[in-house]
């Protein structure tokens, strides 16, 4: 039979034809219509691309406007900074004259000569007239000292009596007028911020010039052009196609070919019309229709053949026109090879149309051989021939009962002979399964004794004491942990009753549980024992075990210990409270801080006050001391929060107990001994040097203060390693990790603690001594140090009296040394000059004036700022050279302080920066110097601060 049937046959060629004549009538109707809407699409793509690009230049154009608004805004401000500036200088130098004994008149004219030399911007200045129009000050020799009463502009208007007479209405404004130019004799106009001084009888101004403002918007413009270009010089449209902007002078502002960037292209003419292409170009602007010309091609320069489309928007904002530019051959591009893809698709869709026509024929018609061949086998006797098809089709069906028909003919014959074998299968099997039987019995005897034996040892080898006790309270089993707790073996305690094992009055204590066992409950309880020696807490669980019936005919005794549990429930407690008590103490440390800064600025202002009485300055240096005394309460409040800044170092411990040593020698008294031991080998230790010396020295003063009558305060270093195979010290604050830690011991052979020091030592405010005689914040201080530096700490009375306090703090290897802030101050010094700007961020308005005020006293000037957010952007909006930037970390808002020196940083690469903190986490890595600066500061503080960030511009003081 060979191998392809004719059916086969005949059914593949009636596909094919089907098949070729259903691709070759889809390719007829569709291609020409895909060329057709190809061309559209990229011809509307070209649209897209342009109206995009015109939608981008009319926000720049709008920018542009809201740019004069944003540039007004900020002189104002400024005008108003500078003349607010001039009254502290006035101000200043009254108070200085007065102090020195020099007449009003000396100081006045000195005065005015400082006013007149002082410019900023464009050369503007200010300038000081009286009541009467007379300029008392005028940096011009022209105007300086001169009446102004019937000074006229060149429209006729009175100048300066119009100004005085609005300033004195109006109290202060910003007003319009002509004027000159310092050494010119053009008037031109200005704009100016006059402020009228009732005290002083006259009003000052300051102001810029309308040109000069003009002059930032044009550049804005030209900077315009600039973003335009970059937008513009990587869009290409189809293939070779691009945009361009002109101007209607035919000045080429953006081409991508450098050829014709820039030019005046006025004569350059349009081969199609004749006329000069801009004018036909401007004509068509905003029309929807494009341009036809024809133009040269980059690789055929000159040759102005090839046709061109292009479409042309106009802004009249900027009075710019936006046109593409499109070769019609690129756009037919896309259509000419989609249809070449369309067929080469067409092509292999023919080709696998005609490999499925003929394995669809193959798939019909092979079954039908097969049944075939099979019915010729069955008629030469084969009863085992089978089809072998499995399909879920009519043919499927089909070979299915056919085969079906094969296997009942062949079950026939077959069926007596299996019968008469299976009534002899049957009977042997019987026989095998009662032999199984009883070597099945014989093996679960044995597997019973195992399993009795595994169970006993289980029990024996628990951590808890089990028992098992029948109804009448006699023990049936008790495990080796139990027997143990009661000096039993397992030999004598069977059949006891529980009184006569566990005592009468252990029994009396918990009858009560056993009867409520015997009720059927299950009961859980905890009973203290004592178990070699020691007091152990264990919890004991009673369940009742219930025959068939019901009834309870047994009682299991479940006890375990629990007295590790317990304590390591109490410190977990201990330790959540502390954790809570710190995180409060940190939030009124940081609000509180605030406070004192707002309190402790205004007292230093008004000491410094020279007309301030003798009585009321006494009262002042009291309220001083006592806020400086607030803010080192709120500096150890912090220290117990963790979140004081800190400064690690790597210390070696023997440099750490002679620093130590040479702090304590003055404040010891004579009849304390002092001792001190480092352990050869003794590692080191990476943490805040300072603030470990603080608590050290809080350390030894307490010892002190608990031996009035004199003794022994030793200070004793070691290594420590906690190892695991190790057991773990006990009675830190919490679990020791294993590790190399360096330990400290402080010991005394003074009073010793108390029961209550031991548990409410490290809490806030909680002091044994006299009242008056201590914050109670000294320990406080120091646990929240440890904990911030990874360490532990542990309180104990010595057995031979005194107390004794250690600390394990992480082991480190030596690092090399930082530079110190000391040296970073040494490399610049910056002095406000009057001229230095400073921009001031805080929300809190109290703490920003104070902080304004010093830095008006240090010679900066000063814009402010309330929120990060407001900080960002008035530096968006573009400020002048700043040199320096004074910042709160933590503000309400999306941004925060670090931001804000970032930005600074980035636009003001020399600027100083100075953070302000109420609490100070961990600050983030950053690329450069800058001061971390404690709230309260004074003057001073600040001054100090901005001296060791001058002229760094990378690295961090962190760092």
């Amino acid at each position: 039979m060979s191998k392809y049937s004719p059916i086969t046959l005949r059914l593949f060629l009636s596909l094919l034809i089907f098949v070729g004549g259903l691709l070759g009538a889809i390719y007829w109707f569709t291609v020409p219509m895909i060329k057709s809407n190809v061309f559209g699409l990229e011809l509307h793509a070209n649209r897209q691309v342009l109206n995009v690009v015109y939608d981008l230049a009319n926000r720049i154009h709008f920018n542009s406007e809201t740019y004069i608004q944003r540039t007004l805004a900020y002189h104002e401000q400024r005008l108003r900074s500078i003349v607010e500036l001039s009254e502290n200088h006035i101000r200043a130098a009254l108070a200085e004259g007065k102090a020195a004994g020099r007449s009003e008149a000396e100081v006045w004219a000195e005065v005015f000569q400082h006013l007149r030399q002082f410019k900023f911007g464009h050369d503007d200045y200010i300038w000081v007239a009286g009541y009467d129009s007379h300029i008392l000050s005028h940096p011009s020799p022209r105007f300086h000292d001169k009446s102004m009463l019937d000074f006229k502009d060149p429209d006729g208007n009175l100048v300066i009596p119009r100004l005085v007479k609005l300033a004195l209405d109006d109290g202060e404004g910003f007003y319009n007028y002509k004027w000159y130019r310092l050494d010119d004799t053009e008037v031109i106009d200005k704009y100016s911020y006059v402020k009228n001084f009732p005290d002083w009888g006259f009003v000052i101004g300051a102001g810029v010039y309308i040109d000069d403002v003009e002059r930032e918007i044009r550049d804005q413009k030209a900077q315009a052009i600039v973003d335009i270009s970059h937008a513009l010089k990587d869009i290409k449209i189809a293939n070779n196609g691009y945009l361009y902007v002109f101007d209607s002078q035919g000045n080429m502002l953006f081409h991508p070919n450098p050829n014709i960037h820039g030019r005046n292209f006025v004569t350059q003419l349009n081969p199609v019309t004749g006329h000069p292409i801009y004018q036909d170009l401007i004509a068509v602007a905003d029309t929807g229709q494009e341009l036809y010309y024809k133009w040269d091609r980059p690789d055929d320069q000159g040759n102005y053949v090839y046709e061109k489309l292009s479409l042309v928007r106009h802004l009249s904002g900027f009075d710019w026109y936006i046109s593409s530019s499109v070769y019609l051959d690129d756009l037919k591009a896309s259509s000419v090879q989609l249809s070449q893809r369309i067929m080469a698709l067409g092509f292999f869709g023919l080709l696998a149309g005609v490999m499925a026509a003929f394995f669809f024929a193959e798939w019909i018609t092979a079954p039908l051989r097969k049944l075939s061949l099979t019915a010729y086998r069955i008629s030469r006797g084969n009863l085992t021939a089978k089809t072998g098809i499995r399909r879920d089709d009519e043919l499927g069906t089909l070979a299915e009962s056919f085969d079906y028909m094969v296997d009942r003919l062949r079950d026939n014959i077959t069926t007596l002979n299996t019968r008469v074998n299976d009534r002899t299968r049957d009977l042997s099997e019987s026989n095998a399964q009662l032999l199984r039987a009883v070597q099945s019995l014989q093996k679960t005897q044995g597997e019973l004794k195992a399993v009795e034996e595994r169970q006993r040892l289980i029990l024996n080898a628990l951590p808890a004491q089990v028992a098992y006790l029948d109804a009448d309270q006699r023990f049936i089993f008790a495990n080796r942990e139990y027997l143990e707790m009661f000096g039993e073996d397992k030999r004598s305690i069977v059949g006891q009753k529980l009184a006569q094992v566990i005592g009468d009055k252990m029994y009396q204590d918990i009858e009560g549980y056993i009867q409520s066992a015997l009720q059927g409950e299950r009961v859980i309880y905890e009973y203290p024992l004592q178990f070699k020696g020691q007091d152990i807490l264990t919890r004991r669980t009673v369940l009742p075990f219930f025959n068939e019936q019901g009834e309870v005919v047994g009682l299991l005794n479940l006890s375990i210990d629990i007295t590790n549990e317990r304590e390591t429930e109490r410190r977990l407690a201990e330790a959540s409270k502390m954790k809570a008590v710190g995180q409060m103490s940190g939030g009124l440390a940081h609000d509180f801080n605030n406070l004192l800064t707002i309190i402790l600025g205004n007292l230093l202002e008004l000491q410094q006050y020279p007309d301030l009485p003798k009585s009321l300055s006494n009262n002042l240096a009291p309220a001083i001391r006592a806020t400086r005394r607030g803010a080192d309460m709120t500096r150890r409040l912090l220290a117990f929060s963790r979140r004081q800044p800190l400064q690690p170092d790597y210390i070696r411990p023997e440099v750490l107990i002679r620093d130590l040593v040479s702090l304590l020698k003055a404040p010891l008294p004579e009849n304390v001994e002092l001792k001190t031991c480092v352990v050869a080998g003794s590692p080191g230790v990476y943490l805040d040097a300072a603030q470990m010396e603080d608590a050290l020295v809080n350390m030894a003063l307490n010892s002190v203060d608990a031996m009035p009558k004199g003794g022994t305060l030793a200070l004793h270093v070691s290594g420590f390693e906690a190892k695991p195979e190790q057991p773990m010290p006990e009675g830190y604050d919490e679990p020791v990790p294993f590790g190399l830690y360096m330990h400290l011991q402080i010991t005394d052979t003074g009073e010793g603690f108390s029961d209550d020091a031991l548990q409410k030592a490290f809490e806030p405010f909680f002091t044994t001594k006299a009242t008056g005689a201590g914050s109670g914040l000294g320990l406080s201080m120091v646990y929240g140090f440890v904990k911030q530096s990874q360490g532990y700490i542990r309180l104990s009375n010595r057995p031979q009296g005194g107390a004794s306090i250690e600390l394990l703090l992480p082991a480190a290897s030596p690092k090399l040394p930082g530079r110190r802030s000391s040296e970073i101050a040494k490399t610049s010094v910056i002095r406000g000059d009057g001229h230095a700007l400073v921009l001031l961020v805080e929300d809190n308005e109290d703490v920003r004036r104070v902080v304004r005020r010093q830095l008006l006293e240090l010679g900066f000037q000063v814009l402010e700022a309330t929120s990060a957010d407001e900080a960002l952007t008035m530096l968006g909006s573009g400020l002048p050279e700043l040199s320096g930037l004074v910042t709160d970390v933590v503000m309400p808002g999306k941004h925060d302080g670090y931001e804000v020196a970032v930005q600074v940083h980035k636009l003001f690469a020399k600027a100083f920066i100075v953070l302000m903190t109420g609490y100070s986490e961990p600050p983030p890595a950053l690329s450069f110097n800058f001061a971390l600066l404690q709230k309260p500061f004074t003057s001073e503080s600040l001054n100090e601060a901005i001296q060791r960030t001058a002229g760094e511009g990378s690295g961090s003081e962190n760092g």
